[in-house]
């Protein structure tokens, strides 16, 4: 429905990558925060430069957290959130919004579900209000839900099924992850999707949607003084979730060799070589490791200055894209991709081999100083140009929190990219970059007739 909002935000955050005194990076703001007696957890983030608001809610439910048979649910409920309560008619939610002159999203991951409000100063007692009512009031007949399932059906046919790129990724993670969740793809399988019922959708929601399950972000022209009797009239009634689950999942056997896919459809154009390997995370490190991971992988693909780029794009010219690239957000652990895209004429072996020949030199010798600096600069940089949006912030400080960090992770994120040294880097990208814990997948048009 509208789960591109994350990716685009999270593109736009990364991509502010400029070189600016790492002394800034300290500046990172802290928010306020505060926790309600039903448990839900407030983060507020000031910034008084226009009379605007971003107010989120980050659930600590996703794909991953789906009865084992019914994938597919956690994001169905980016649409049944829309369909209304006692109060509030179906689609009434965003057309509200819209008459007051804000926009909302939503979007899903496997750790979290997010729904956000981005609206004048004024107007943030009417989105709290109706965000803290379809919170626990949320209303759909079986009509509705069979009509809304017949939707999710068709978007996942139109943006993965009618995507060779997408179902081989899909693929890919499946044979990477064989038995952990996050295996599953967020939208769902397509048999699946087809079999959701309304009781156990129902189920989840009653579960899972609850205040003490739940973290309110509020950035923009506001403070926690301000916001705090909002936040206890409307969101201090709602009851929270006796037991609530805890959210252990299964582990996945130990890797026994690299493996292999290749995918072949008439909609390729353009081959292309992708890898994926498993990783740790931020909310599976300990110390500087996923610090360190990330800094790694700017420096063998984060760039046009990489490590990949340079030498598959512009010395060889066997390639037309080359990179890598970290998720290191996970609760459950994380993954690091590199990728190609040979140009005319040149093989997926020959681009594949000379990858994997870059891969080797790094892990040999591990990076130089300069590559070192210019990462890390990179990186930290990132953090310090976020805060000129306050959406931004509020996506940060949600996810990361949604995630398992702590306020304190994310403000001292900067610097601990900071203290990262040649060695801690050098260590984790050999731990990671293991072609014996990764999946390898080929992308090509079909074979032509003998």
């Amino acid at each position: 429905m509208k789960a591109g909002a994350q990716a685009r935000l999270i593109a736009a955050w990364l991509a502010l990558l400029a070189f600016a005194p790492l002394a800034q990076a300290r500046e990172f703001p802290r928010p306020e925060t505060f926790t309600l007696r039903n448990g839900l957890q407030v983060v507020v983030i000031t910034d008084r430069r226009a009379p605007v608001v971003t107010h989120m809610v980050w659930y600590r439910v996703g794909a991953a957290d789906e009865p084992r048979g019914h994938s597919g649910i956690a994001h169905f409920f980016e649409h049944l959130m829309f369909k209304g309560t006692r109060e509030i008619a179906p689609g009434e939610f965003s057309r509200t919004v819209a008459r007051n002159g804000g926009e909302d999203n939503a979007f899903t991951a496997w750790d979290y579900t997010a729904y956000y409000e981005r609206i004048a100063r004024d107007r943030l007692d009417l989105v709290m209000r109706m965000e803290a009512d379809r919170m626990r009031n949320l209303r759909f007949s079986d009509e509705t839900f069979a009509s809304e399932r017949d939707v999710i059906v068709e978007e996942r046919r139109q943006r993965t099924d009618n995507n060779p790129g997408a179902l081989l990724g899909e693929r890919m993670r499946a044979m990477l992850w064989p038995h952990h969740p996050y295996g599953t793809p967020v939208v769902g399988w397509l048999h699946e999707i087809q079999t959701l019922d309304r009781e156990t959708a129902l189920h989840f929601y009653q579960t899972w949607y609850a205040p003490n399950n739940a973290i309110l972000v509020v950035a923009g022209d506001v403070d926690a003084a301000e916001l705090r009797p909002l936040a206890e009239r409307y969101y201090g009634r709602l009851r929270p979730t006796r037991d609530l689950p805890s959210r252990t999942w299964v582990s996945d056997p130990p890797a026994i060799g690299p493996m292999r896919v290749t995918h072949r459809d008439e909609k390729v154009r353009q081959p292309s070589l992708s890898r994926i390997y498993r990783a740790i995370s931020y909310g599976t490190d300990e110390g500087r490791q996923a610090h360190a991971l990330d800094v790694a992988v700017e420096i063998l693909g984060g760039s046009e200055t990489s490590r990949l780029y340079r030498a598959l794009v512009e010395d060889q010219h066997i390639a037309v894209s080359a990179g890598a690239s970290a998720n290191t957000s996970g609760l459950g652990g994380g993954s690091a991709s590199v990728f190609a895209t040979p140009a005319e004429g040149v093989t997926l072996e020959q681009v594949e081999a000379a990858a994997d020949a870059v891969i080797a030199t790094f892990l040999r010798d591990g990076p130089t100083d300069a590559e070192l600096a210019r990462a890390k600069s990179s990186l930290a940089a990132a953090a310090v140009y976020s805060r000129d949006s306050q959406e931004s912030l509020a996506n940060v400080y949600g996810a990361s929190l949604a995630s398992g960090e702590s306020i304190d992770d994310v403000v001292n994120w900067a610097n601990d990219i900071e203290a990262v040294t040649h060695d801690e880097a050098l260590a984790m990208a050999r731990q990671t970059f293991d072609i014996n814990q990764s999946v390898t997948g080929w992308l090509l048009p079909p074979e032509e007739a003998q």
